[in-house]
């Protein structure tokens, strides 16, 4: 059953008309070409890798690192089942995303603006440009402070400097998506090598890691735990991943029949699941690497990236193991430099129908991230970006409950859906999931506050 037509808007009447909505990223939709269902699996699962690697990119940002560090210093591994479950959440949310633009034809901003009043998108609208700012802003700090560790950059000039990197994510959009999404995934590769040699360095204890993935109930009863525990799946879920995942599924051009969007929409969760688990690689090889580091040698007070980037070369033994560790923050900073961009535009134009130039977008978006970064770290010294992270986090915290809600309601409704609406079980897992989430955000707040 094909979906009807969305309701972009209800005019002053009150009667809502049907409308065709902008396409999402109309400069790249259905611009990568997808082999007939009769080619192989493997070929059209090649065509359909990309996306998930873009959206993986969001969870392994710089914002990420500290608390992965925090809680492999002060506890050892015993928090890598909450790693292993932030992630698999992950890969089920991200996977209705995907499912709400193949089956659709909408990104949720666009999926939000068809079905809720006028000031009910206004302020999801607000509340995300919020949240992409702070993840922004975290991208901004981690850049500079890959920066500063790698070539002794001041902080604040690593800050403004970051600015000049619109013009990279210019050219790549000029020269194609799929040039943008092979940039990705090789940075990605660079992170995942940079951790692969650390973690042969320090040779953590296999048997302690494998006992970390078994949930303990001490995570619960220890305070300390419960909070950094909270602190990992807060940062772990980005709220405008699902924005952005929805929307560049429909770069590709697969057939729009209900068989091809059923194939399509299997191929899209496959690769986003690929792709997601590389982020739980990353993000357990960050605990893991600060656990048989720090954690083994007694040293649980270690908290901050540029700490750990001082420690970890002499407590390893290795010259190269700090400046392998600066690398794969400076290339953490610039994928979701890329991711972040995106994010903004699709949500521009799927909740207001806006187009705006990119760089415009992207200017007005790092300036807005910049701005307040030079301030703090001017005033409280480099010791604020670490503060000017934890707050990142938390702004994300905050939006995130306007993002998942909505997922989940319009991939569980075959009105928006169609045939590829979530079952029963699905739907059940996805709002448990949401309960979860919600929760643990809302104690993390709580605790901050």
């Amino acid at each position: 059953m094909a979906p009807p037509p969305p309701f972009a808007h209800e005019p002053s009447g009150g009667v809502a008309e049907p409308v065709a909505p902008r396409v999402s990223l109309s400069e790249s939709h259905r611009s990568v070409a997808v082999p007939p269902a009769t080619v192989g699996f493997w070929r059209r699962l090649f065509a359909f890798s990309g996306p998930g690697y873009l959206v993986a990119v969001g969870y392994m940002d710089p914002g990420n690192w500290a608390t992965d560090i925090a809680g492999g210093s002060a506890f050892g591994y015993r928090l890598l089942c909450v790693v292993l479950m932030a992630n698999i959440m992950a890969m089920l949310l991200q996977a209705l995303a995907a499912r709400l633009g193949i089956a659709s034809g909408m990104d949720l901003a666009q999926a939000c603006r068809a079905r809720y009043s006028r000031p009910v998108n206004l302020t999801l609208w607000v509340l995300c440009e919020l949240a992409i700012i702070a993840c922004d802003l975290a991208e901004v700090l981690g850049t500079a402070i890959a920066l500063k560790l790698l070539f002794g950059l001041p902080l604040i000039a690593g800050v403004i400097l970051t600015g000049f990197d619109v013009l990279l994510i210019l050219m790549l959009q000029h020269w194609g998506f799929r040039l943008l999404e092979a940039f990705i995934v090789t940075l990605l590769v660079v992170i995942a090598g940079c951790f692969a040699y650390e973690l042969a360095i320090a040779q953590p204890d296999v048997a302690a890691m494998a006992k970390g993935l078994i949930p303990s109930s001490e995570i619960v009863t220890n305070p300390a735990m419960l909070y950094i525990a909270i602190g990992i799946l807060g940062a772990t879920v980005m709220p405008h991943n699902l924005y952005l995942h929805s929307s560049i599924v429909q770069t590709r051009a697969f057939d729009r029949d209900p068989e091809g969007k059923r194939q399509a929409a299997r191929l899209a969760v496959i690769d986003s699941t690929i792709a997601l688990g590389l982020a739980l690689f990353i993000n357990a090889a960050i605990l893991i690497l600060a656990a048989a580091t720090f954690h083994q040698a007694g040293r649980t007070d270690v908290a901050d990236i540029d700490q750990a980037y001082r420690l970890l070369s002499p407590m390893l033994g290795a010259g190269a193991a700090s400046v392998v560790f600066a690398v794969a923050l400076l290339a953490s900073g610039q994928n979701s430099t890329i991711t972040g961009t995106l994010a903004g535009q699709i949500v521009a134009e799927g909740f207001l129908d806006l187009k705006l130039p990119v760089w415009l977008r992207r200017l007005a978006t790092r300036l807005l991230a910049i701005v307040p970064a030079v301030i703090v770290v001017g005033w409280l010294g480099d010791s604020g970006a670490t503060s000017l992270l934890v707050l990142s986090q938390v702004i994300l915290s905050l939006q995130l409950p306007f993002a998942i809600v909505p997922l989940v309601a319009f991939t569980s409704d075959r009105n928006v859906m169609g045939d590829l609406a979530s079952p029963r079980w699905l739907k059940v897992s996805a709002w448990g999931i949401a309960a979860v989430v919600i929760g643990l955000n809302a104690t993390l707040l709580i605790g901050f506050l």
